[in-house]
């Protein structure tokens, strides 16, 4: 699980942010929180609220963009640059992250300091009484190439020498077969952002989640369960292989997704692509979702409720409380605009964004606000402007 995150001079935050999912043993556990075998207490949630152009995007994108170096930097062309934008104001200072998780059921630290260029800095560290390294891997301008120190890591030191300015040493250990590397780069993260932001819904991402599904029996009925149950009209979901020639292939088909609808004893189907906007985005929010729930992997998901209605948000959100959709504690960090989620969770699950006059991005936990307290209406607080992060007229 992850347990915080930070950044700095990442996009529009210049100063480190700290993103912090760890919770006081004074807060009383919900469904949405869970104790892990390390100890610490951890959200299963976290809601970014801040009118729109504050930084909320950008708040997300650090943790899919770590989950997305140690797991598939080695596929990039080795000229390539690292997809990384410093804030306008330090464009000559390299961009750092450090994450924190619970894995193999110990706690780690990642750090990772770069630019486009390269990497700067890269370590692994494992906690036993204390952190300490697993592998630290530097750039030296004297010599032009990296010091890389191991301890248990296990990638061949000549091989280690010659990882690519622009990929992770994980992933490219996880090519040569090294087993911590390879456990750390299977795919964790579950994301719609990538370096440019939110990925727009259109019809490739209904076709995209109906492929993914046609490749999971299980997610597969447990997305028509849920849809039909959700007030979309839907009795269910029915995947079709449908041609779709193309020049290089004549034979190409594609996995299509039919509503079906019931009235009175009759069932017809008709094409997604016609279902409402809402029905559309429920389904390939499920095809992200769903995956993270079945492996306790982490959805990071920009504009939870785009195309939908509010009252949906909490019976979404469920499937990450319920142990029976969620045996192995899930996570999700998501986006949203509808501030209702304020009456839904506890103040530690959700983060302030907004952004200054001189166009840097500033975010901290609704918990550690001054002066708030857990009996207040946090939601006619934040609408009245009492915590910030709102728009001005």
């Amino acid at each position: 699980m992850l347990h915080s995150y930070a950044f700095s001079n990442f996009q529009s935050f210049l100063d480190r942010t700290e993103v912090d999912l760890t919770l006081s043993r004074k807060t009383g556990l919900t469904d949405w929180m869970c104790e892990v075998p390390t100890g610490e207490r951890i959200s299963k949630l976290l809601a970014v609220i801040g009118p729109n152009g504050g930084g909320k995007t950008a708040l997300l994108k650090p943790v899919a963009f770590i989950g997305w170096f140690i797991s598939q930097s080695f596929q990039l062309p080795p000229d390539a640059p690292i997809p990384v934008t410093a804030h306008f104001a330090a464009q000559d200072r390299p961009t750092e992250f450090e994450c924190q998780v619970d894995f193999d059921g110990k706690v780690w630290r990642y750090e990772l300091h770069c630019t486009p260029q390269r990497v700067i800095h890269e370590a692994l560290y494992q906690k036993r009484e204390r952190f300490s390294y697993v592998f630290v891997r530097d750039w030296d301008e004297a010599t032009n190439s990296y010091i890389v120190k191991q301890q248990d890591f296990g990638l061949a030191p000549q091989e280690a020498k010659k990882v690519r300015q622009n990929a992770s040493l994980i992933s490219t250990a996880a090519q040569y077969s090294v087993p911590l590397a390879q456990r750390m780069a299977a795919p964790h993260v579950i994301t719609n952002v990538n370096v440019l932001g939110r990925i727009s819904m259109d019809n490739g991402l209904v076709l995209a989640a109906a492929e993914h599904f046609s490749r999971s029996a299980g997610q597969q009925s447990h997305m028509e369960k849920l849809l039909a149950g959700w007030d979309f009209g839907l009795s269910g979901v029915s995947l079709q292989q449908v041609p779709a020639p193309s020049q290089d292939d004549p034979n190409h088909k594609v996995w299509m997704p039919f509503g079906k609808h019931r009235s009175k004893s009759n069932e017809f189907t008709i094409p997604f692509f016609v279902e409402s906007s809402g029905t559309q985005s429920a389904f390939v929010l499920l095809s992200r979702l769903l995956p993270a729930l079945e492996i306790g992997g982490l959805a990071v998901i920009d504009e939870f409720e785009n195309d939908l209605h509010p009252h949906m948000l909490e019976p979404i959100l469920e499937l990450f409380a319920s142990p029976e959709t969620n045996p192995h504690n899930a996570q999700l960090l998501f986006t949203c605009h509808a501030v209702e989620v304020l009456n839904l969770i506890h103040k530690s699950q959700v983060m302030l964004v907004q952004k200054n006059q001189d166009c840097e991005s500033a975010a901290c936990r609704l918990d550690a606000v001054a002066g708030i307290r857990n009996d207040d209406n946090f939601y006619a607080k934040y609408m009245a402007g009492a915590y910030g992060a709102v728009p001005e007229f």
